[in-house]
């Protein structure tokens, strides 16, 4: 049995997409952020970050694991799926998710704060990040135009990138034109693990503590 310690945002989203998709028992222990749940020291045990998502496993020796990457690769190599055994596929299969990490993650989360939710409207940064956005966008659709999925075959590249590039409205990025991308999200949106995991904690609840929780940010 795995713990996840989550919420509903991309994050979160990409470790219940791959638990999901690998079968494996969980629990849900969704956190509010309007209550500061990710900053209680007991949580700071398991995620010294204070941030979502993480996980215990209790069939490891209760071993934790925080920062969404390293818990996707830790699944992936705890089963030996949705990343290839040999060194090449591996090796793909990591370049894209690090694509992910150190780009479309932070590009497109900052692009979501100053366009929705930073108190002052500031022209400059909103259009910094929304064109390296998008222009990460781009090589992801290019990528695809050669192949069906991020690193081949369908893996923990793809469920890392696909909760992000799915609310590209939520921070004003078109997908416009790029078709290939398009594909992509239609085929990676249809497979039902995804479509389960997107519900884990119910959104409703969730995303207006993420609202309320980045608005608090931005006034301290």
């Amino acid at each position: 049995m795995i713990d996840l310690y989550t919420a509903a945002t991309p994050n979160g989203h990409k470790v219940s997409i791959a638990l999901e998709e690998l079968e494996l028992a969980y629990e849900v222990h969704p956190l509010r952020f309007d209550q500061q749940e990710q900053k209680a020291p007991a949580y700071l045990k398991i995620n010294p970050n204070g941030r979502i998502p993480a996980i215990v496993d209790r069939g490891n020796d209760d071993f934790a694991v925080f920062e969404s990457g390293a818990i996707l690769l830790y699944l992936a190599e705890k089963t030996g799926q949705l990343i290839p055994a040999d060194a090449k596929g591996r090796s793909q299969v990591i370049q894209w998710l690090m694509f992910q990490m150190g780009g479309v993650g932070p590009m497109q989360g900052q692009a979501n704060v100053f366009f929705r939710y930073y108190p002052e409207k500031l022209q400059g940064p909103i259009d910094r990040y929304q064109h390296e956005t998008r222009r990460l966008y781009e090589v992801l659709n290019t990528r695809l135009g050669a192949v069906e999925y991020l690193a081949g075959d369908y893996s923990i590249a793809d469920i890392a990138t696909y909760p992000w590039v799915k609310i590209h409205d939520w921070a004003g990025v078109s997908v416009d034109g790029l078709e290939h991308l398009q594909r992509w999200m239609t085929t990676v949106g249809g497979r039902p693990a995804v479509q389960r995991g997107l519900l884990v904690p119910p959104r409703e609840a969730e995303a207006a503590q993420v609202v309320k929780a980045a608005q608090a940010m931005l006034q301290r």
